[in-house]
């Protein structure tokens, strides 16, 4: 017998299956970042890894973000005191800040990013083949159709 299942129940039976796996995705993130630095926020990290694409303004950083300028300001701040970010003035307009990782800032993200993808691997290694393959797809549609730019750094 073939079970028939109407459009939108699709629609919700994959929004709750993302959202099962988004929470895991976001267990995963909080527990690689407290491995590395326990002092480090989920939102603090996202600005880092924002940052690893390049120097920003912070009224840039906000918008990648979407928040409000005085939020990325206060974050940029505590992450500049934590030696995880730079500021530094534009040579070539003097009233705009730039904002970048500092080395050790670099190697925070490389570090959380490498045991993310560590975890990540080992959970998906429990999955049948044909399992895996099909997400690979699942998961590459649900990104474009999102707007996400595939790429190879951290995300």
């Amino acid at each position: 017998m073939c079970v028939t299942v109407e459009p939108d129940e699709q629609v919700d039976a994959v929004a709750d299956a993302v959202l099962a796996a988004s929470r895991l995705l976001v267990a995963v993130s909080a527990r690689s970042i407290a491995a590395v630095d326990e002092s480090i926020s989920l939102a603090q990290f996202r600005l880092l890894v924002v940052l690893s694409n390049g120097h920003q303004k912070v009224t840039a950083l906000a918008e990648a973000l979407d928040v409000n300028p005085s939020s990325a300001t206060r974050a940029v701040d505590r992450l500049v005191e934590s030696g995880l970010v730079d500021r530094q003035q534009n040579p070539r307009s003097r009233r705009e800040t730039q904002v970048s990782l500092t080395s050790a800032g670099r190697r925070l993200v490389s570090d959380v990013t490498r045991r993310r993808r560590a975890e990540i691997a080992e959970i998906v290694a429990r999955m049948p083949a044909g399992h895996q393959r099909g997400l690979v797809r699942a998961l590459r549609a649900f990104s474009e159709a999102g707007g996400e730019v595939s790429q190879d750094g951290p995300v």
